[in-house]
């Protein structure tokens, strides 16, 4: 397996082990904040695109990566994570569309290997925010895995007008970081969580 050192994206080192991500009350704006508070990471989803586009800068606005659609309305598909500064591709996440689990992987975009797996924790809250008028109000929660399936860290949701949620990374030694926190806020956006 690679190393997640081989996943760097310039212009962006996150070190923190929590960050609380929040949306915006408007649109699918989000600012990821380390555990002091300073906002680290900003992302949006670009408006009236064909493919859907997600600009992120750092906390001083410079870009350092952009996550794009692999094709037009894709809702269980690919997403590449663009080093902004190098234009290669750093990682792709899947989108494996469930109504009983939401699965997304991370994965390699040469090889397609994977590096780490978020999936949805609990059946019935997922059908839930699915399948209810106000479902999704409910808060997300999602378990962050390595390719072995060993526990890496977690997403939960907390109940409120704009969508707000912890990631914690308990050990990631064999997971790219950066990725992990961009795709928390990229799986928000795109399944309307």
């Amino acid at each position: 397996m690679s190393t997640p050192s081989t996943y760097d994206i310039r212009g962006i080192e996150l070190t923190d082990d929590e960050y609380t991500v929040e949306q915006s009350l408007i649109r699918n704006k989000y600012k990821a904040m380390d555990a002091t508070g300073d906002v680290v990471l900003r992302g949006k989803q670009k408006l009236f695109k064909l493919k859907e586009q997600f600009p992120f800068v750092d906390g001083d606005g410079e870009e350092v990566f952009e996550v794009n659609a692999g094709g037009i309305i894709d809702v269980a598909g690919n997403y590449v994570l663009t080093d902004s500064r190098t234009d290669e591709e750093v990682v792709v996440l899947d989108n494996d569309f469930s109504l009983l689990q939401d699965t997304w992987r991370v994965r390699d975009p040469d090889t397609g290997e994977e590096l780490a797996r978020i999936d949805s924790r609990g059946a019935l809250v997922t059908v839930a925010r699915n399948v209810l008028p106000f479902g999704a109000l409910i808060p997300h929660k999602y378990e962050i895995t390595d390719a072995e399936g060993g526990h890496v860290g977690r997403v939960d949701g907390q109940f409120s007008l704009r969508d707000r949620y912890e990631i914690t990374i308990d050990d990631a030694r064999s997971v790219p970081k950066e990725p992990i926190v961009a795709a928390a806020m990229v799986i928000d956006a795109i399944q309307g969580n």
